[in-house]
């Protein structure tokens, strides 16, 4: 894999790292405050950078409830929140350090199907042009992806586009008629 045409291999990791915004699938915050958790990846970030970050993740609503905010309390790996709640700060704190590649592994999963859509909605507009690699078990998640890789036990058995991948990937095509109804699929 490159970044920027350099092996990532030959690329100092540290230097790496602080060009990947991660999300895990189980997200960790840590023990402080929403401000302190999403300036991890960016300690000189605004307010105004975070509010714009919790906008995009579709949590500014529910930190505005918070009567601290931004200095609203998180508790270590943020047990004070729900799980789409985390997923939603981690996302929020990914864009605060604004990298260039965005690694989302299944991060959308314990979002409903509309917040989903808002925040990839979102996402796109957002990003530029930053590579973001989604990795997601939810079809409609990558719909639009210029690449989808379709995986089977470890191993690439589709790559394409959805439409290209429809016509070429029983596997895929599998997929999609589990979680789509046909209207959707197309």
């Amino acid at each position: 894999m490159l970044v920027d045409g350099v092996d990532v291999r030959e690329l100092d990791p540290e230097v790496l790292w602080s060009r990947i915004g991660l999300v895990p699938q189980k997200p960790y915050l840590f023990s402080g405050t929403v401000a302190s958790n999403l300036r991890y990846g960016n300690p000189d970030a605004s307010d105004e950078e975070l509010w714009h970050a919790l906008e995009i993740a579709q949590a500014r609503d529910f930190i505005e409830a918070m009567p601290e905010q931004l200095e609203a309390p998180i508790a270590q790996g943020g047990t004070n929140v729900s799980g789409g709640q985390r997923q939603r700060l981690a996302i929020a704190r990914a864009l605060v350090k604004r990298p260039e590649i965005y690694i989302f592994d299944d991060s959308f999963s314990a979002l409903d199907t509309a917040t989903d859509a808002r925040l990839r909605q979102a996402l796109n507009r957002e990003v530029g042009d930053a590579t973001m690699i989604v990795i997601a078990q939810r079809v409609s998640t990558i719909l639009q992806a210029d690449q989808i890789v379709v995986l089977d036990h470890g191993t690439i058995v589709g790559l394409g586009t959805h439409d290209e991948l429809l016509s070429s990937s029983a596997e895929y095509r599998e997929i999609v008629e589990s979680q789509l109804s046909a209207e959707a699929a197309a």
